[in-house]
């Protein structure tokens, strides 16, 4: 699938991005794909493009243009560095939602102006982090949303004023969660938080659990998990299928 690369302008400066489109000549409709804790890097160029073989207009943003100059991590090892490990919780603390609504308006601006890209309302999906953006976007710009997805994404439901569970009542597009079944970042508790708020709200959610650890559905992850991926890219393709094409 064709990929380039690209610039967005936010209120806060230039935002790197990669835009990856199905062959031939679309238009299609757009998906702003969130990356995870690690940010953009090759593994989501190829899931980019893994998502365009399916009709749709990917674009990934670097959420942390910000830190200019960042350095990558390597996601084997991350975790188990103390000095590492502190630097990606730091860079995560720093995406606020005021942020995450920012970007996403400057990103839907960006699809819509593509003519590659077609409609007025836009997919969302996310991983780890990204996952809560997913839904905190769905929530902070509701009208340019149609449908938004998160996979093993932590704080969905939590104490946290930011947290995404509390925009329910402004959510318009269909929402989909699939939990990791190890992931002390979204427990079966909070899961049933998030999905009294959707219900009491009325905005139309499926939430579910993989036999899986926390990053099952990213293959450079060390919990990567085949299985569970595969079915996570049955679930994003039929989810975008119904409430997006």
């Amino acid at each position: 699938m064709p990929i380039i690369t690209d610039t967005v302008t936010t209120p806060d400066g230039s935002c790197s991005v990669t835009f990856a489109t199905p062959d031939g000549d679309g238009p299609w409709p757009g998906v702003v794909m969130y990356p995870d804790a690690g940010g953009p890097r090759q593994t989501f160029d190829e899931m980019a493009q893994r998502l365009a073989s399916a009709g749709y207009a990917v674009v990934v943003p670097d959420v942390y243009y910000r830190n200019p100059g960042w350095a990558p991590f390597d996601m084997a090892t991350v975790f188990g560095d103390p000095k590492e490990r502190g630097r990606l919780f730091s860079m995560i603390g720093k995406v606020t939602p005021d942020m995450m609504a920012a970007d996403a308006a400057a990103l839907f601006d960006y699809l819509a102006a593509r003519p590659e890209v077609r409609g007025e309302a836009f997919g969302t999906t996310g991983y780890c982090m990204g996952g809560r953006t997913s839904l905190v976007v769905a929530g902070r710009v509701p009208d340019r949303v149609g449908a938004a997805l998160s996979f093993h994404g932590g704080g969905l439901a939590s104490e946290d004023a930011g947290s995404p569970h509390l925009l329910a009542d402004r959510m318009r597009a269909p929402i989909y969660v699939g939990g990791a079944e190890k992931d002390a970042s979204f427990t079966a508790a909070q899961a049933e938080t998030l999905d009294r708020a959707l219900t009491a709200a009325d905005v139309p959610h499926t939430i579910e659990f993989y036999a899986a650890g926390h990053g099952f559905a990213v293959p450079d992850n060390a919990p990567y998990d085949e299985q569970a991926a595969a079915r996570h890219w049955t679930a994003t393709t039929e989810f975008l299928g119904r409430h997006l094409s």
